[in-house]
C-alpha cells in the first residue's frame, strides 16, 4: 500500500507473515522471504516466485546480503552487500528484508527516484540514513517508515546508549532509562536523523513487530530462526 502522499507512479509493499500458498512451515509460518535463517531453500524460492506473481512485481526484486553496514547500493550494480538500495529505473524493484529493523522507503517529491532502507540500531549507528539519503538528488524526499520493533520492547545496554550519545546528543531523545537498561525507540532515533538531514515530510511508524505476532516475524520474539518479512518499492 502507497501512502497518499507519496506519488501515483510509486508503489510500496511490505509482505505479510501469512500468505496463501506460502510453503515455509515452523517459525518461518509461512511466508518468510530470506535465505540466511536455517529455512527450507526451496521453500523460500517458492515463496520469493510468489511473491512476484502474487504481487504482480514488474521483476525480481534485488535481494540484498545485509551487514548493518552504511552500504547504500544502486539497483543496477552487480553488488549485492549492503543496507540500503536505490534507483531512478522504472520497474526495478528495490528490497529489503527485517524482522524488527525498520525499513524507510523513500522517494523524490516527482516518483522519479525511489529506495528502501534497512536501519536497525546497529545500522543506524554506522549511518545508513545519512548514506541512503545523501544518494538522492535532492532533499525534500517523503519518507514511510514500515513496521518495526517498538520501543518497550527494544532494550540495549548502556554501551549502546553511549553510542548512540557519542553519534550525536539529540539522540537522546529516542532512549529512556528503565533502570541500568535503556529502552530504544528507533522509529524516533531515525527521525531525528532525517530532521536533521531536511527530511520532514514523514509517515508512518506506529506498528510494533514484537506484540503483532499474526502480521509480522519478529528476532526479538522468535529467535535466531525467525523468518523475514520483505520490503519492496518501484516506480511504474
Amino acid at each position: 500500500m502507497t501512502p497518499p502522499n507519496f506519488p501515483n507512479n510509486v508503489n510500496l509493499l511490505s509482505t505479510p507473515r501469512y500468505l496463501a500458498g506460502g510453503a515455509s512451515v515452523g517459525n518461518y509460518d509461512n511466508f518468510n522471504l530470506a535465505t540466511h535463517t536455517g529455512d527450507n531453500l526451496d521453500a523460500v524460492a517458492h515463496n520469493r516466485e510468489l511473491l512476484v506473481t502474487h504481487f504482480d512485481l514488474p521483476s525480481m526484486p534485488k535481494w540484498l546480503n545485509q551487514i548493518h553496514s552504511n552500504i547504500c547500493l544502486n539497483a543496477n550494480s552487480h553488488d549485492c552487500e549492503g543496507d540500503a538500495v536505490i534507483t531512478r529505473e522504472k520497474g526495478a524493484v528495490c528490497a529489503v528484508m527485517t524482522a524488527d529493523c525498520l525499513p524507510v522507503f523513500a522517494s523524490n517529491q516527482l516518483g522519479t527516484q525511489v529506495g528502501v532502507a534497512h536501519a536497525g540500531w546497529q545500522g543506524i549507528l554506522n549511518g545508513v540514513i545519512e548514506s541512503f539519503v545523501t544518494q538522492f538528488d535532492e532533499r525534500d524526499l517523503l519518507v514511510h517508515f514500515g513496521a518495526a520493533i517498538c520501543a518497550k520492547n527494544l532494550e540495549v545496554g548502556k554501551e549502546v546508549f553511549e553510542k548512540f550519545i557519542a553519534k550525536d546528543k539529540k539522540l537522546s531523545a529516542a532512549l529512556t532509562q528503565k533502570g541500568n537498561k535503556y529502552h530504544l525507540d528507533i522509529y524516533q532515533a531515525v527521525r531525528i536523523i532525517l530532521n536533521d538531514l531536511g527530511v520532514k515530510k514523514i509517515t508512518g511508524g506506529d506498528q510494533c513487530t514484537v506484540e503483532q505476532e499474526k502480521d509480522y516475524f519478529s528476532y526479538r520474539r522468535d529467535g535466531a530462526n525467525s523468518g523475514r518479512m520483505a520490503h519492496l518499492i518501484w516506480i511504474d
